[in-house]
């Protein structure tokens, strides 16, 4: 029996699909994040560094191969109970989508430009007339699924880089400062706080989502076959790790060296203008500006294809896709829907939208972590199915729980704070450990184990 070898991309457009994920992840939170990370860990920022690069960058990688192999993250989560899958996939296109993170990306990149507004000049009108244009344009790119690539591998992508190497060469050659000692929480087990503000970028959570889109880009290069897709997005996927590797190490560069400067600042978009204007005066301004502008119309674009995908694909009868691959109404209504809701909603102000954060990221994280690991070693998981089961639905529960109290009744006792790890917010993981335990033993006594 032969086989017919699975296809290929050229080097170039495996750059390209590469680059074209690196630009979906990388919004506004991946660049205020480091800068504020490094500036608060001061001479703890390697440790601090290490922790956050596993949770922002290596689950988002492993979360891209996990969706590959699956088939898509509603597969994945299947494999609990369809149920649960329905509600959790849900749940996570909802905050990475119109809820949380798409109105995030036109709050924070007006946030950035609204210093350069003129004298006299309402905020309010000229936030609402930015986020109608930002949207406009989102949706306008969105319709067209073959120019995201394109646009974000070529373009708008390599650009962002750009503008990066220059704030991060400035601060190279000219130190602002010396990094100071750790601030709280880093002042201790910092890594571990490291890994937790990882959370923040939202990057697991997306990447069980933006598998999709990137697996449409493979398949329009013409790599059809399971295998080889599964291989070109997984290799997009380290790509893109190794590029945000490299510009987090440069942000918290920046971050560390304004330690002693402004060891006050709360926010690192703060502090990355801060770091600009010292060196290129209103020029830095500009640029810190038109760096915030790109990332988020990148990660905009990105966030309303997918999410529109996700809810035509499981609502809508005939799917997004027509018979000759270009977009349906029902995505088309769809996309305009999310994008105008995100755009009213983008109106209330950042700090609004990211006061339902914490709370929701706490839920669902664990589970997305969990989920992930499992779906890595689906072969294991698959041959105890009871443990997909109890594993899902017990991390879901401890997060739910947890964030619930934290979000209306915060510093109420609970049992699960008695768990190891729960003083750092990890308590997930013994019960995820319990749960692995209880679920070989059901799969054993239901006959169910392989």
């Amino acid at each position: 029996m032969t086989h017919t070898p699975s296809q290929a991309l050229a080097p170039r457009q495996s750059f390209t699909v590469g680059i074209a994920l690196f630009s979906m992840f990388f919004g506004a939170g991946n660049l205020i994040i480091p800068p504020l990370l490094a500036l608060q860990a001061g001479t703890a920022t390697p440790v601090a560094l290490v922790g956050f690069l596993v949770a922002a960058i290596g689950l988002p990688i492993l979360g891209i191969i996990a969706v590959a192999l699956a088939g898509t993250a509603r597969d994945l989560a299947s494999r609990v109970h369809p149920r649960f899958a329905e509600v959790f996939v849900g749940a996570v296109y909802l905050a990475i989508g119109p809820c949380l993170a798409i109105p995030r990306t036109s709050s924070t990149a007006f946030e950035m430009l609204a210093p350069l507004l003129p004298a006299g000049v309402s905020v309010d009108v000229a936030r609402l007339l930015f986020s109608v244009v930002f949207f406009v344009v989102a949706f306008a790119l969105t319709l067209r699924p073959g120019v995201i690539t394109r646009v974000l591998g070529r373009v708008t992508g390599p650009a962002l880089i750009a503008l990066i190497v220059v704030v991060v060469g400035a601060a190279l050659v000219v130190p602002d400062g010396a990094p100071a000692a750790p601030q709280p929480p880093y002042d201790g087990a910092a890594a571990v706080q490291g890994f937790l503000t990882g959370y923040q970028t939202m990057d697991l959570l997306a990447s069980l989502a933006f598998g999709i889109v990137i697996a449409e880009a493979v398949r329009e290069t013409g790599v059809t076959d399971a295998a080889g897709q599964a291989r070109e997005i997984s290799r997009a996927g380290v790509i893109a790790g190794v590029l945000m590797c490299l510009v987090y190490g440069g942000l918290a560069l920046v971050g560390a060296g304004l330690g002693s400067v402004i060891p006050d600042a709360t926010n690192g978009a703060v502090i990355l203008t801060e770091s600009a204007t010292r060196h290129f005066g209103l020029a830095g301004t500009v640029v810190v500006g038109l760096i915030f502008l790109i990332a988020c119309l990148n990660v905009c674009i990105g966030l309303i294809s997918c999410c529109a995908r996700y809810f035509c694909d499981a609502y809508v009868v005939g799917g997004p896709d027509g018979p000759d691959g270009s977009p349906t109404r029902a995505f088309s209504l769809m996309a305009a829907g999310l994008a105008l809701f995100s755009c009213m909603l983008s109106n209330v102000g950042l700090d609004a939208i990211l006061m339902f954060s914490v709370p929701l990221l706490g839920a669902l994280y664990p589970v997305a972590i969990v989920l992930v690991a499992m779906g890595l070693a689906h072969g294991f998981c698959d041959a105890h199915p009871q443990v997909w089961r109890w594993v899902g639905a017990c991390v879901a529960v401890e997060g739910v729980a947890v964030s619930l109290r934290d979000a209306f009744a915060p510093g109420t006792w609970l049992p699960l704070d008695a768990l190891p790890l729960a003083d750092i917010g990890m308590a997930w993981l013994p019960v995820a450990a319990a749960a692995l335990l209880v679920g070989l033993v059901h799969s054993a006594a239901s006959g169910h184990s392989a």
